[in-house]
């Protein structure tokens, strides 16, 4: 499975726990359905956005600019805590890819204001981030 696919297939498994409160393993099967592909890289993205869920909100909420993360789309949430998961834990990730790729799944599954906010929301993030760590 490319990577791109396990992302797309990630959001939805997130979106699937937030709504429906279905276990991981519940989720993974609906999104995998009738396929045969290597579902490694999904299981890993679903599973590190779960693990570490708590720490992933609290950083998002910092940068939500008079919102409340309960308040956004639940699409628009699932996006960015695996934008956020990949740019907090994921080394062999670039910044600028995992950014592109929630911008490009946000024009998947999203609409164009929701694909601007959080293209401001991982952005600003990752300015915080850099400036930190000049």
């Amino acid at each position: 499975m490319k990577r791109r696919t396990a992302r797309e297939k990630a959001v939805q498994c997130l979106f699937q726990i937030d709504m429906a409160d279905v276990s991981m393993e519940a989720a993974l099967e609906l999104v995998m359905e009738d396929s045969e592909e290597d579902a490694s890289y999904l299981h890993f993205l679903v599973k590190g956005v779960l693990d570490r869920l708590q720490e992933i909100d609290a950083e998002i909420q910092k940068y939500l600019r008079g919102w409340r993360l309960d308040r956004i789309a639940n699409v628009d949430r699932a996006i960015l805590r695996l934008a956020f998961f990949e740019i907090m834990f994921e080394e062999d990730i670039p910044d600028k890819v995992a950014l592109n790729e929630a911008i490009e799944i946000a024009k998947l599954f999203s609409d164009e204001q929701s694909y601007r906010y959080i293209n401001g929301v991982l952005s600003s993030y990752l300015k915080a981030r850099q400036t930190a760590n000049a």
